[in-house]
């Protein structure tokens, strides 16, 4: 059969297919027990050294130490000396981290020194200038307010000289020959008060006596200056007693 006839039939490719496969399974299998042999052969190897070392061990005789007094001495002092250098040697590892220990808290509480005088001072100074705060604070506003007071006083005389002045010359009484009586109104009842002097009187009484600021209409009043005082608003009439009036509170 020629190779062209060959790669024609089906069934011939086949069997060189399985031929590949069936090499490559052998070869996989040799593998495996060529590996399996290189371990047995370990295992031999150890074996044979183990064997070796046990015959060794056989051959030898240990020696036994007697166990006497001097000997339970010897041995005593050996393992007291080895457990004193170990001894000796955790104490000097506890010392030094004590030393260091007591350096780190020397310095931390010489910290603790130095923050807690900071500390203080602060406080101290705080206290000065808080006080001081409060004492210059304190007297600005007392100079402030003696300021405004002494102006408002000084404002409220030009006011009254003012007004004076105004109603003197606005309203003058009904006799000008008649002597005006400002310090004691009590003394004539028929002297006629000024009608600046009848709205002293309503204004003293009202913050002389808050509580009870009507006045009696006196003989010292002249009615119309009453009435003017009546129907401006300037001055209201008690609601139960008519002959009592009262100046309107115009600060309230």
């Amino acid at each position: 059969m020629s190779v062209r006839q060959q790669d024609l039939d089906p069934d011939s490719t086949t069997d060189i297919e399985d031929v590949a496969d069936t090499k490559e399974e052998l070869i996989k299998k040799c593998e495996e027990m060529w590996k399996d042999m290189e371990e047995l052969s370990l295992l031999i190897m150890q074996v044979k050294c183990l064997t070796a070392e046990l015959s060794q061990w056989q051959k030898e005789t240990p020696e036994i130490i007697p166990l006497n007094d001097e000997v339970l001495v010897t041995i005593g002092k050996e393992e007291f000396q080895k457990l004193r250098h170990d001894l000796e040697l955790v104490l000097s590892t506890i010392q030094s981290k004590n030393a260091k220990l007591k350096e780190d808290l020397e310095r931390e509480q010489q910290w603790l020194d130095e923050q807690q005088q900071i500390l203080e001072s602060l406080i101290v100074l705080h206290n000065e200038l808080k006080h001081q705060v409060v004492t210059v604070s304190e007297s600005r506003i007392f100079n402030e307010l003696k300021t405004k007071l002494r102006d408002t006083k000084e404002y409220k005389e030009k006011l009254l000289i003012t007004l004076s002045e105004f109603l003197e010359d606005h309203f003058p009484l009904p006799d000008r020959s008649v002597k005006k009586k400002k310090k004691n109104i009590q003394e004539s009842t028929a002297q006629l008060l000024t009608l600046h002097e009848m709205l002293e009187i309503l204004l003293n009484r009202l913050f002389d006596v808050p509580h009870d600021p009507y006045i009696k209409i006196s003989n010292s009043f002249w009615p119309p200056y009453v009435e003017l005082l009546l129907r401006n608003g300037i001055a209201l009439r008690h609601p139960e007693d008519p002959t009592r009036i009262r100046l309107e509170a115009f600060h309230q």
